[in-house]
């Protein structure tokens, strides 16, 4: 318990040092999102041969049999009426994504999955696979030798062990883009930001700092969103350029994350506490039951019977003093008052859910 108490405080006392204002200038470009700057999901549905015996099964995989049977009709073998019988097909969804500005013929990863009841894709070939846009336009094409990262055995008897997941895995640069976004940047006569965690100071603070170097060319629209316009005959690419690379220094609102599962704590340095005082303490009740047996005097009638024995016993922690935070109290403050009450992080959770309802905690609380 000592030593998840001392790891937390750590843990808070390093978060405490790095909120000071000298550190917490950020780059545009790390909080920001620029308008069509952005990757796109593309999807295909293809075929994996090459297996060893660790395919679909063709009867319970009707849509694996159908695209085996359409696949050798293109190529000129007419299976229609034949008895298919192998497992070393298997049916995939095939996915990637097209980074922003890729031009015709770049490479890019692919993701295989299998749909059907394959054991493991394990040495297995995909074959050539239109991938798909929102749009249903093919933008890349994939081909290639499928890598899982997995391991997996069995023996005769039936026992199996496996590390990873067979059913899925990647081709690095296994698909080439044949098709770009048609999105002109240079063309473009001004350009929306987007935070990534909306705030009207942070969207204020942008707007402020574009406008000291280029006088009018930022407004903020709203806490999400700031509209930049070139100055003079400067084009988009090299204002941008010089603009993601301005620091701000960002706010938020005050929060403290939980995350429950894993007992861990995160809280936001501005997160504040009106004047309160903590006690905590842990009540533990045993109880355990023990069975006797009851005999009955010799020559009785009666009959030998399990009567259960309780043992009833309460433990209550004393010697725990209050602490009190007056109001305004810090980040720092709050943590130093808890590890005073030696308590773990877990009952921190509990504690500052409980301040929360005494309304003395001026933050939002968020349950992962």
């Amino acid at each position: 318990m000592r030593r998840s108490i001392r790891l937390f405080s750590a843990v808070f006392l390093a978060a405490t040092l790095c909120a000071g204002p000298s550190f917490a200038k950020s780059r545009i470009k790390d909080i920001v999102e620029f308008e069509g700057v952005r990757d796109n999901m593309l999807v295909g549905y293809g075929l994996v041969v090459g297996l060893n015996g660790t395919g679909d099964s063709l009867r319970n995989a009707p849509f694996t049999r159908q695209s085996l049977e359409a696949m050798l009709e293109r190529l000129g073998v007419n299976t229609r009426d034949a008895n298919l019988n192998t497992k070393n097909v298997a049916a995939v969804m095939v996915t990637a994504k097209l980074p922003a500005f890729s031009a015709a013929g770049s490479p890019i990863d692919a993701s295989v999955s299998a749909m059907g009841d394959a054991k493991s894709l394990q040495g297995g070939t995909l074959l050539v696979t239109p991938l798909m846009g929102a749009d249903g336009q093919a933008y890349a094409v994939s081909q290639g030798t499928v890598q899982t990262g997995s391991i997996s055995a069995g023996g005769a008897s039936g026992s199996s062990i496996s590390k990873g997941v067979p059913t899925a895995g990647r081709i690095a640069g296994g698909a080439i883009v044949e098709r770009e976004i048609g999105f002109q940047l240079a063309n473009m006569g001004q350009m929306r930001m987007t935070l990534r965690n909306p705030d009207f100071t942070t969207a204020r603070k942008i707007a402020d700092v574009v406008n000291t170097r280029f006088p009018g060319a930022a407004r903020a629209d709203n806490p999400t969103i700031i509209t930049i316009t070139p100055p003079g005959r400067m084009d988009m690419v090299s204002f941008l350029s010089q603009v993601e690379n301005m620091t701000v220094d960002t706010d938020g609102p005050a929060k403290v994350v939980i995350d429950e599962i894993a007992g861990v704590i995160v809280m936001g340095e501005n997160v504040r506490i009106s004047t309160v005082a903590i006690a905590q303490g842990n009540l533990t009740i045993t109880v355990r039951e023990s069975p006797a047996v009851s005999q009955p005097a010799p020559f009785s009638r009666g009959q030998t019977a399990v009567v259960p024995q309780s043992d009833v016993q309460v433990d209550e922690e004393t010697g725990k003093q209050f602490i009190t935070l007056r109001d305004g109290a810090s980040l720092s403050s709050l943590v130093s008052g808890l590890n005073a009450l030696g308590v773990t992080p877990r009952d921190m959770i509990s504690i500052l859910q409980t301040i929360k309802a005494a309304g003395a905690l001026q933050a939002n609380i968020e349950v992962m």
